[in-house]
């Protein structure tokens, strides 16, 4: 009897390369690399940018027969956590995700499913009843959801105790550092931490005449999280301002500045804004989630005629397009998500920011520096010897920026920029007041996107009801389902008692065509914009905000929070 050969297993980086994922050249640099750091050839593929960690967790399932989890579509029950203690998980990176009461079975998560000794302190943890299936999950990943599932509550109240009492807390002690650190420092970068993995968007530190008030901005709103004695203010906003390089001596006047961080196992970017205000100095820290930036167009959750409308605005070979909007609507979200749809090795790609929030492979981008006179205008100028074929402008301001991007667009440029308006129409009566001529709008113009973030219910406790007469109003023009139930939000654990977890885009999209071209070139009023717009299957910021509504992915509560709705009571 012969036995048959088994076949031989493909090296990673072998692996990749068959798979399209990464090339030669990129696997070259990558061994490179790894003979400076060694470092796990995957792991460096990842910090060179060259593929993602769950692109490269599929590949090496697949390379070992393993089973693969997505940890960002788990959310493991608190009863499932407390079966392994935290400092095991951080130890050998492992996550327990799921417990089957009907076969006794744990399934961990692990980034190397092949760790005996990480096997054997579970299993004595957990008994010998119970069977381990460990799953194979990347190591950011993991560490990301050990610090949002097992929670920072302990640390920062461990800490505060430490400064009242002066008896160390070492449960809040950094684990991975052995060195006992300040506790002033461990505090703020418990709270930066707890901001991230909170999913904040902003960190406001507001000084009152007693007490020091943290507030975070999540998803849109404010949510105070905690009051500090005024006694601590000192010490967190002169920590605040070594972190971002700021000078610690200047009190009365506004600062600016960076930190850049490793938190819950990704970098993090914070812009750091100081503030003088009655009681001292206010510190807000706007939060640059790189993995959370840089959204697939895919993933935008766009009905199917608004996304084909996008792509067809997209292939146009020049011209500009327009995203408004008021501040922290998503544009700049959006901006990428178009950005890296575009982005290959046939295009070249510049940018010019304020500053660049997201950095991104293959697109070259800049950051406007007063200073060295590298102005939005000074620097579309500059760009434009660069022969690119895509410029992203971060925003326009001024009629000088207005003209230097309408200009790069009339000489064969595709041109991507915002304009904070109210509506999509509403940028052409911007872009005349600030002093550009309709001529030069008309044809160059290629479609202008106007957009708000809305909250999102809660998947886990959102509740149906059935719509009052008023609330049927509002949704006649889509559904006349007398039987529809309407979603509201309730609250749970899960989304700390809010009712919404996260934020979706509502967009009301216009592409430019001839007739359009001609109505704003003989300067036609907003009415006339807007019943040519709806003739060809214009849908208002309100009525994509009532599909959002009639889908269950948001109530109207937060709809009407967020935009205008009376229209739809009258048309």
């Amino acid at each position: 009897m012969s036995i048959p050969e088994s076949k031989p297993k493909l090296r990673i980086g072998d692996l990749l390369i068959s798979k399209g994922v990464i090339n030669e050249d990129q696997l070259k640099i990558a061994l490179m690399e790894q003979k400076r750091q060694n470092e796990p050839l995957g792991k460096i593929l990842v910090t060179l940018g060259f593929l993602s960690e769950s692109v490269l967790r599929d590949a090496l399932g697949e390379s070992i027969g393993q089973d693969i989890a997505d940890l960002s579509a788990v959310i493991p029950d608190a009863e499932v956590i407390e079966l392994l203690p935290r400092e095991l998980a951080q130890r050998h990176k492992i996550l327990p995700i799921d417990f089957d009461k009907k076969t006794n079975e744990l399934t961990i998560a692990m980034s190397d499913t092949f760790n005996i000794v990480a096997l054997d302190q579970a299993n004595a943890i957990v008994g010998p009843n119970i069977h381990i299936k460990p799953v194979l999950a990347g190591e950011a990943e993991i560490e990301h959801a050990i610090d949002q599932f097992y929670g920072f509550n302990l640390s920062m109240q461990g800490i505060l105790h430490e400064l009242d009492t002066g008896e160390v807390d070492y449960q809040s002690l950094d684990t991975s550092n052995d060195e006992y650190s300040q506790p002033l420092v461990r505090l703020v970068n418990a709270i930066l931490a707890d901001a991230v993995k909170r999913s904040a968007s902003d960190i406001h530190f507001e000084p009152e005449q007693g007490f020091l008030r943290v507030r975070y901005r999540v998803d849109g709103v404010l949510r105070q999280i905690s009051t500090l004695h005024r006694d601590y203010w000192p010490g967190i906003a002169v920590r605040l301002k070594v972190m971002s390089n700021m000078n610690i001596a200047e009190t009365r006047a506004p600062q600016d500045g960076r930190i850049s961080l490793i938190l819950v196992g990704r970098e993090i970017d914070f812009r750091v804004s100081t503030q003088p205000v009655t009681h001292g100095e206010n510190i807000v820290l706007r939060i640059l989630d790189r993995k959370k930036g840089i959204v697939p167009l895919d993933k935008l959750d766009l009905p199917d005629d608004a996304n084909t409308k996008l792509k067809l605005m997209m292939a146009k070979p020049e011209g500009i397009i327009l995203v408004t909007g008021p501040t922290g609507s998503g544009k700049t979200t959006t901006l990428y998500s178009l950005l890296s749809y575009r982005n290959d090795e046939s295009v070249n790609i510049m940018t010019l920011e304020d500053p660049v929030e997201y950095p991104m492979q293959m697109i070259r981008q800049s950051s406007v520096n007063e200073s060295a006179k590298l102005g939005f205008a000074n620097g579309i100028r500059a760009i434009m010897r660069q022969d690119p074929d895509i410029i992203l402008v971060g925003e326009i301001r001024d009629e000088e920026t207005a003209e230097m991007a309408l200009r790069a667009a009339m000489t064969g440029h595709q041109v991507f920029t915002t304009l904070h308006t109210n509506s999509a129409l509403g940028a052409i009566p911007r872009l005349l007041d600030i002093g550009i001529v309709p001529d030069i709008m008309a044809g160059n113009i290629i479609g202008i996107i106007a957009q708000r973030l809305v909250r999102k219910l809660c998947v886990r406790c959102k509740e149906p009801y059935k719509p009052d007469d008023f609330e049927r109003k509002l949704i006649q023009h889509q559904c006349q389902d007398l039987e529809l139930a309407l979603y509201r939000s309730k609250g749970c654990k899960y989304c700390d008692h809010q009712g919404y977890r996260g934020r979706i885009a509502i967009m009301e999209i216009i592409s430019m065509d001839p007739e359009m071209d001609e109505l704003i070139a003989r300067r036609a009023t907003q009415r006339e914009l807007n019943k040519l717009a709806t003739e060809k299957g214009f849908k208002s910021l309100a009525v994509d905000g009532m599909r959002r509504v009639i889908k269950g992915d948001t109530s109207l509560d937060e709809i009407t929070r967020v935009i205008d709705v009376s229209p739809l009571l009258t048309n």
